[in-house]
């Protein structure tokens, strides 16, 4: 199946202020099918904005091509591409009501008033606005303006929607909430998402695929759970979630298993397959893959932080070494300065080849 949008060797580079060049883009590849909700996510100067307003028009690459089903966008003008954007201020008109603001495009388009009329109601109706349309942007809450920012880009139909941090305004629940209503909208409208982001929580909740940005450029592209439980890199490892890494070294081979040590003797077991004794590996243990039991890495507890059905707390390995976090359901004795054992399932061990 052809993908509905290609970009291939997307290059953009900026001059600095010190008058050296800065690549925001750096030979960029993405291919996003029809219907698919991917999140660009990264740190601040990773290039995911740069490429989003590249895809929208806004900002021309230097060299590479952008097709949109089939069609070739790179040299195109924002307004003769099918794309609409939904910005982290909403750029809502406050002297306007909320049905005109949904409707202006098409107002200065010439689309005839009752036709126009209909559109907006069913925008409003499909983002759960309707009634609401009489309404000055001013007299709604936080959610409901982004609400009709979405309808306003939706109204046009457009093959591709790009959404630039539109929840970062937004207060924690709220921001949740319309994490989940976000997704649910994308599928019931058959639109592919592009969304940008810097928080994780965002990204692992709503995408079908996210794709991690560094210095312009792509470090991995996975569905959540692949990028979550099989990191690329340990950028990916620790940029992704909370993540325990244990550099070590296979000491021994014991039938399906294999033994590695850390420099200060912190034991970790995984699964023997492609091992090799003296092999030197990086293991990732998510702070969830750890239970407390009688066996396992010996520590002490040195912080611990209460999150309601779970406890986060630190340990400090006896053997010495770096504190290992751990995510517990029964957290029951862990306070500070407690005894400890953690076990883990050598299965969920996921391995990086260099230390």
């Amino acid at each position: 199946m052809t993908p509905l949008l290609e970009i291939t060797a997307a290059q953009r580079e900026f001059v600095t202020p010190e008058g050296g060049r800065l690549a925001a883009l750096d030979g960029v590849d993405l291919a996003v099918d029809a219907n698919e909700f991917v999140t660009l996510l990264g740190p601040s100067g990773c290039g995911k904005t740069t490429l989003l307003r590249a895809i929208s028009g806004f900002e021309m690459l230097d060299s590479g091509t952008m097709r949109l089903g089939g069609a070739d966008l790179t040299a195109l003008p924002p307004f003769r591409r099918p794309v609409n954007t939904v910005f982290q201020s909403y750029a809502l008109f406050g002297h306007m009501t909320v049905a005109r603001n949904v409707g202006y495009a098409l107002e200065v388009a010439g689309v005839p008033r009752p036709e126009r009329e209909g559109q907006v109601a069913e925008a409003l109706d499909k983002v759960g606005l309707a009634g609401l349309g009489a309404r000055r942007p001013g007299q709604l809450s936080g959610g409901q303006r982004q609400r009709v920012a979405l309808a306003r880009a939706i109204i046009a139909k457009p093959r591709l929607l790009l959404l630039d941090e539109p929840l970062s305004a937004l207060d924690r629940n709220l921001r949740q909430q319309m994490q989940l209503e976000l997704k649910t909208l994308q599928h019931n409208l058959g639109i592919a998402f592009i969304f940008v982001t810097h928080d994780q929580e965002e990204a692992l909740t709503m995408s079908d695929r996210i794709v991690v940005m560094r210095a312009g450029r792509i470090e991995q592209i996975g569905t959540p759970r692949d990028i979550y439980r099989h990191p690329r890199n340990r950028f990916v490892a620790e940029f992704i979630g909370e993540t325990n890494l244990f550099p070590v070294t296979v000491d021994r081979i014991e039938g399906a298993l294999a033994l590695a040590r850390t420099a200060e003797g912190v034991e970790v077991y995984l699964p023997a397959t492609g091992r090799s004794v003296g092999e030197q590996i990086t293991a990732i243990l998510r702070p969830a893959d750890f239970t407390l039991g009688a066996t396992g890495i010996s520590g002490q507890v040195t912080r611990a932080v209460y999150l309601g059905s779970d406890l986060y707390f630190f340990v400090q390995p006896q053997a010495g070494g770096p504190e290992i976090r751990v995510i517990a359901r029964d957290g029951t004795g862990m306070t500070e300065g407690a005894a400890v054992h953690l076990a883990h399932d050598p299965a969920r061990v996921h391995v990086l080849e260099a230390a």
